[in-house]
């Protein structure tokens, strides 16, 4: 019988260049799979990390790039619902500001008044009589003074005293709510109620 050569050469050249082309084709795929592993393992620590992120976000309580601290207050205080908490230090105040404004409300404790709701932006209004353990001691202020409102909601945000003045009833500019900021603005009687004493404080950014 006899051989072809040619024949034989020709089947090992093809089976090796088939061979080629697999291992070829073996390498690219596990290269694809490789990068595509690593891709998604990346994507999945990223989503990992932006969790973390946001969680501790939510837990310093991170608004707009800000940390305010978290703190609970009373949602109640002698029957009326609190919108949040007060404190003057260079005064030693600390009073509770009621939610809803009305007669009987005032001779309970401080209350909201007129405009934005606690730390939000906007001017929040906040009256109270000329009492002890209300605003009897608010013409000792003065301009630089630092004060802190509390709510459940963003927490303890700090202001400072930027404006005071004394004006008659009838000026109600004070209310205004053309700001960008938050502000707060306190109000109480003064003269024998012939005048006001307006503190107006904004947020220490």
């Amino acid at each position: 019988m006899k051989i072809d050569k040619k024949t034989d050469t020709g089947k090992i050249i093809g089976t090796l260049l088939i061979s080629i082309i697999l291992i070829i084709a073996i390498w690219i795929f596990a290269q694809e799979y490789y990068e595509k592993k690593i891709e998604h393992k990346n994507q999945y620590v990223n989503i990992q990390n932006n969790v973390k992120l946001l969680n501790n976000q939510l837990d310093n309580n991170t608004i707009e790039g800000k940390k305010y601290i978290k703190e609970n207050i009373d949602k109640t205080y002698n029957g009326y619902t609190v919108c949040a908490k007060l404190e003057i230090p260079s005064i030693s105040l600390e009073t509770y500001i009621l939610e809803d404004y009305s007669i009987q409300a005032l001779n309970i404790s401080v209350t909201k008044f007129w405009g934005a709701n606690p730390n939000e932006i906007g001017n929040f209004c906040v009256v109270g009589h000329n009492f002890k353990n209300m605003f009897v001691d608010l013409k000792k202020l003065q301009i630089g003074d630092n004060l802190f409102i509390i709510d459940n909601t963003i927490g303890r945000v700090e202001y400072q005293i930027y404006s005071m003045d004394i004006v008659k009833p009838e000026d109600i500019s004070c209310l205004s709510q053309e700001t960008n900021y938050k502000e707060i603005t306190l109000i109480t009687c003064t003269n024998d109620s012939k005048e006001r004493i307006i503190v107006k404080a904004r947020e220490v950014m």
